[in-house]
């Protein structure tokens, strides 16, 4: 299985990267089913910070925005999502060389997502900080530039009467 595929199935759900419950089966080659009562048999060993199930208004939305149309059929319930944690818990439960050379590829896509997301905020930052150091320098030729096309102020003649010279 390509890390690619892994990647793609990763979500974000309640600020957290998450493989939903009948994505990781579809990688592991097994039925929703049975991957939820391999989990549901061992509660221990998913903790809240592993492993959570969708609220139905998160599910119904998360399924409008894929597209996907909630009419009858499909699940009955909304599907369960796993932290990077959860996935590789589920490698304990789901005893299958399948299995494990899956959670490898899926630990790989987690640490690849990770990486992107840390290249991409040193890129933001370098970004801020090159704004931030040549904004005052910009400013400074900007204004050079508006004052050298500037027309030249015309000469004012001071106020009040002027006598003239008078003339022979």
């Amino acid at each position: 299985m390509p890390v690619e595929a892994a990647t793609l199935s990763i979500r974000v759900v309640r600020d957290t990267r998450v493989l939903l419950d009948e994505d990781l089966a579809r990688l592991y080659g097994v039925e929703t089913r049975t991957l939820t009562q391999a989990v549901r048999r061992n509660p221990e060993r998913f903790p809240d910070d592993f492993m959570f199930q969708l609220k139905p208004q998160e599910w119904e939305a998360m399924r409008r925005s894929l597209g996907e149309k909630t009419t009858h059929g499909g699940r009955r319930s909304p599907p369960m999502a796993f932290t990077e944690q959860g996935v590789a818990m589920l490698s304990s439960v789901l005893r299958s060389p399948r299995a494990a050379a899956v959670n490898v590829q899926i630990m790989r896509a987690f640490v690849r997502l990770r990486e992107l997301l840390a290249e991409n905020a040193d890129l933001s930052r370098r970004l801020n900080d090159l704004e931030q150091r040549y904004d005052a320098q910009f400013k400074a030729i900007i204004q050079a530039i508006q004052a050298l096309m500037a027309e030249p102020p015309k000469k004012k003649h001071p106020l009040g009467f002027r006598a003239e010279e008078p003339s022979e």
